[in-house]
């Protein structure tokens, strides 16, 4: 068996380097194409759940909002069926609502206050870039 690739013959088993590499290449090639190809199915799939359930959870969240304003509503209309006042029932409710909001506040800024720099990791970072400095530093360069 004889095959005629350019300007050499090839026999029986014998295959140029060059014709392995451009069939490996045209493999590889076509191997990514369908990998990213399945990739972008997939993530369009992931984007299109996470966005349905985003969206749900805003909505949840919004009928929450909602909720909590009619109990808070039926709090201070229950106080009033205990007969104190209304005006005094509903400041009460508001009185409760921004101690609660305050609360929340001094815990965040404690959470805040603790948020630190990742400093094992610029330590790090730094010395791998003062190591690969040093290591370029003394190669000698080759000029021509």
């Amino acid at each position: 068996m004889t095959a005629n690739h350019g300007s050499t013959q090839v026999t029986g088993d014998q295959v140029s380097i060059g014709t392995l590499v451009a069939q490996a290449s045209s493999s590889f090639s076509t191997l990514l194409h369908g990998e990213i190809e399945l990739a972008k199915l997939e993530v369009k799939a992931s984007v299109k759940n996470a966005g349905t359930g985003a969206g749900m959870f805003a909505a949840a969240a919004v009928l929450g909002v909602f909720a909590l304003i009619f109990g808070l509503i039926a709090l201070a209309e229950g106080l009033v069926a205990l007969g104190v006042w209304r005006w005094l029932a509903y400041l009460i409710v508001f009185v409760v609502l921004i101690a609660v909001a305050g609360v929340l506040v001094l815990m965040g800024i404690r959470k805040v206050k603790r948020v630190k720099a990742p400093q094992q990791t610029i330590d790090s970072t730094r010395d791998t870039v003062t190591a690969l400095r040093q290591a370029t530093a003394h190669q000698p360069t080759h000029r021509a």
